[in-house]
């Protein structure tokens, strides 16, 4: 009589089939139902000239769209819906004390799905990108009256592994353990965002009625407008401060300066215009110390006064000139500036949110791109 054993040197037994067969009508009696929008590859793409993003014959999971980055960011999803069962372990909010900060990690969620079930229904296992919806989890009482439908919940699966519970005596896996996040509104899920209706009884699409962008954009405008406000240019804000008018010895100025003209001749005048400003690192405004007023131009007056400033808009980034009789002096140039991208006058525009393009040759480079585009490799241009 043979020995009892229940590992088969490497084969599914007969004893395997009955435990997956008992596990299997278990998820179907207790599991909940889930729909599957499965993750079919990269949308493909030809005519590509950047060795970082092949051009795909096949259509594959298994694609990758950006070999720099290891990146998906236009993902294709199949038109089909897949039901499966899973079960997972609710829990309420709590708060992890276990580092610093608080950081809530309730939105994550690990589901436990049978092998078998999955890859007859979808044709593989589950993986990585494939994207659920948890019907049980639909809110049919929105606090948002606007909302037409029921919000629906939708996660997107960020890693399957074995689950170790889902070992049976015979030493063959039985389960599969998902971790998975909420799903957010970005370029990787757009094909299941704006392809798919909310509900039965309306037009809007999934991206319409979950989607947060607006929301978000929104208050992001707000807190950039209320920090312009309170912080409207870089640097350190020295209008508050006086500037005493000094001789050329840097010594107080309280006798009228004499000054020689073009001809040779001298005038004394009473200047009270400083000549120079606030030094420090960027402290340059444009504006004249002690609130004198400033002309903005883009050349020189032909008959200016004494001490008289002048703000020259053609200078990048724009320079206050002083006249201190014979010549116009650099008094600063205007180097703060607006902390918003792309709305300010000054060298760090040209490298922020710069919206130009730069003609070389035959070929059209736009300033602002990707990372990915800006480092692959380029064709030498004569």
């Amino acid at each position: 009589m043979p020995r009892l054993s229940l590992w088969q040197n490497g084969a599914h037994s007969k004893d395997f089939s009955f435990i997956d067969r008992r596990i299997s009508e278990m998820f179907t009696v207790g599991g909940t139902g889930i729909n599957v929008h499965k993750y079919l590859g990269p949308i493909t793409q030809t005519g590509s000239t950047d060795a970082t993003k092949p051009d795909y014959i096949n259509e594959s999971a298994k694609n990758i769209q950006d070999l720099l980055f290891l990146e998906n960011r236009d993902r294709k999803y199949d038109t089909s819906v897949y039901n499966v069962r899973g079960i997972y372990q609710t829990a309420d909010i709590d708060f992890n004390l276990e580092q610093f900060g608080l950081f809530l990690s309730n939105d994550t969620l690990f589901i436990v799905f049978h092998i078998k079930d999955t890859v007859e229904q979808l044709g593989r296992k589950l993986m990585s990108g494939d994207v659920l919806e948890l019907q049980h989890k639909k809110d049919y009482w929105s606090l948002d009256d606007t909302v037409p439908v029921a919000l629906k919940r939708y996660y997107v699966i960020q890693e399957v592994t074995f689950a170790s519970e889902g070992y049976s005596p015979t030493w063959w896996p039985h389960l599969l353990r998902a971790k998975v996040v909420p799903l957010v509104d970005s370029q990787e899920y757009k094909d299941i965002l704006n392809n798919i209706a909310a509900g039965e009884d309306t037009d809007s699409t999934l991206a319409q009625v979950l989607s947060t962008y607006d929301v978000n954009l929104q208050i992001n405008d707000a807190i950039v407008a209320q920090a312009e406000a309170e912080t409207p240019k870089s640097g350190y804000d020295t209008t508050q401060l006086y500037t005493v008018p000094t001789n050329a010895d840097r010594t107080q100025l309280t006798d009228p300066e004499t000054i020689i003209g073009p001809d040779g001749s001298t005038v004394d005048v009473a200047v009270t215009t400083p000549d120079k400003s606030i030094e420090g690192y960027l402290t340059g405004d444009g504006l004249a110390p002690n609130g004198f007023p400033v002309t903005s131009a883009i050349a020189f007056p032909d008959n200016p006064s004494v001490g008289e400033y002048v703000l020259r808009l053609d200078y990048f980034p724009h320079r206050l000139f002083r006249f201190d009789g014979k010549r116009w002096v650099k008094v600063e140039d205007a180097v703060r500036d607006n902390y918003t991208p792309g709305s300010g006058t000054n060298l760090r525009s040209q490298f922020i949110d710069n919206t130009a393009n730069v003609v070389v040759g035959t070929e059209t480079i736009q300033s602002r791109q990707g990372l990915s585009k800006a480092l692959a490799n380029r064709k030498k241009i004569t």
